[in-house]
């Protein structure tokens, strides 16, 4: 029985169907192997996006947050006299305790001083002794000159006579000082001041012994002019030239919080301490009232005369390292840029400059960790906003 042959139609349509399967087939392949392609590239453009960090910007603002500078101070009598002895010997009595108001010339204290009187008697009787010494060889002088007329003394005789008198006179004329010295020593025996003020200090009492000089103990009395009182105050090296000597300056002290008073820069060391970085500055200050004391603490405004405006930046912006104190800047490619700076004073959440930065530098608040002098960066700019923000309108804290 013979087989039967399919029709040429169901052939056909067989072999286009096959080839149709196929093609689908590789369009799968190819479409399947094009998204991947695709999300690879998208993963790499995503991964090296997310490599570049994203920081925020301000500009540094040029402005004078206080035209001040407050220091400690300390403050000193105009003019100070520890009093000390001039002959030893035994406080005999005293007059003026702390606190008394003295005047110039006035005796507070009186040192008795035996051995000073004896040696003055001394004094006064070898110069009697010299003296009459003197009158004999003169005299004797006188006569022997008499006699040369008729011979009967040499003038070799008168040579040694004359100096003979010449040597006595001088021993008369050096009696005659050491007595004066004695007696000007014996005035100290009686203290008297200097000048008029107050007793601010009294180490001694009746019957102490007394050392001359001042380097045997503390002083006998301190005597201190306060119509008028010195102001001293370090001022660090930054700020020396900002302070003119005539400027005025506001002074605090705490037993008077609700006053304050006025004081004018009168000096300056012209010097820098090595060891604190800062220069004595000299106030005066006038207390004629008698209100304020030597001694004491004083807080003092001093009035800054700058030549221009600093500028401030963030305190986040800050970073140190082996180069010293730097600030990230962006520069118009968005790269990194490390500028080193130097503070003139920290204000807390700000830092006023002295030098390192421009005005239209743009800086870095936050610079993450790890970042490199010359590494790529994406500016964040607000919402709705253009271009970097100033400090007053972006404050950020590296957390």
């Amino acid at each position: 029985m013979p087989t039967e042959q399919g029709s040429p139609v169901s052939r056909r349509k067989a072999g286009f169907f096959g080839l149709a399967a196929g093609v689908i087939a590789v369009l799968v392949v190819v479409t399947g192997i094009r998204a991947r392609e695709d999300a690879n590239a998208k993963l790499r453009e995503w991964t090296d996006d997310q490599a570049i960090p994203t920081v925020a910007v301000v500009l540094p603002e040029a402005r004078a947050l206080t035209p001040t500078l407050d220091l400690p101070g300390r403050l000193e009598a105009y003019y100070r006299a520890p009093i000390f002895a001039r002959v030893s010997g035994y406080l005999k009595s005293w007059s003026a305790d702390i606190g008394a108001r003295v005047k110039a010339g006035q005796v507070i204290a009186e040192i008795e001083a035996p051995d000073l009187d004896q040696q003055l008697l001394q004094a006064r009787a070898d110069l009697a002794s010299q003296e009459a010494s003197a009158r004999l060889s003169e005299a004797t002088l006188n006569r022997r000159k008499t006699l040369i007329a008729s011979n009967f003394v040499s003038m070799q005789e008168i040579d040694e006579r004359t100096a003979d008198l010449s040597n006595k006179k001088a021993a008369v004329n050096s009696g005659q000082a050491n007595v004066e010295r004695l007696e000007a020593l014996a005035a100290y025996k009686k203290i008297t001041v200097p000048f008029d003020g107050v007793v601010t200090a009294r180490d001694t009492d009746v019957g102490a012994l007394i050392n001359a000089g001042g380097g045997a103990g503390p002083a006998m009395f301190v005597i201190s002019d306060i119509s008028k009182l010195r102001v001293y105050v370090n001022v660090p090296q930054t700020y020396v030239p900002a302070i003119r000597i005539g400027a005025k300056a506001v002074i605090s002290m705490p037993e008077y919080p609700s006053r304050t008073f006025s004081a004018t820069v009168e000096a300056s060391s012209q010097s820098v301490d090595v060891a604190s970085g800062t220069t004595r500055m000299q106030l005066g200050l006038d207390n004629s009232s008698g209100e304020l004391m030597p001694g004491g603490y004083a807080n003092v405004r001093l009035s800054l005369q700058r030549e221009g405006v600093p500028l401030h930046i963030p305190a986040s912006a800050l970073m140190f390292n082996q180069s010293g104190l730097q600030v990230a800047t962006v520069g118009a490619d968005d790269k990194v840029l490390f500028k080193t700076v130097t503070i003139a004073r920290d204000l807390g959440r700000e830092i006023e400059l002295a030098s390192g930065l421009a005005p239209d530098d743009r800086i870095i608040v936050a610079p993450p960790d790890g970042l490199a002098d010359g590494d790529q960066v994406r500016i964040a700019s607000a919402k709705g906003k253009a271009g970097p923000a100033k400090i007053s309108e972006r404050q950020d804290v590296k957390g």
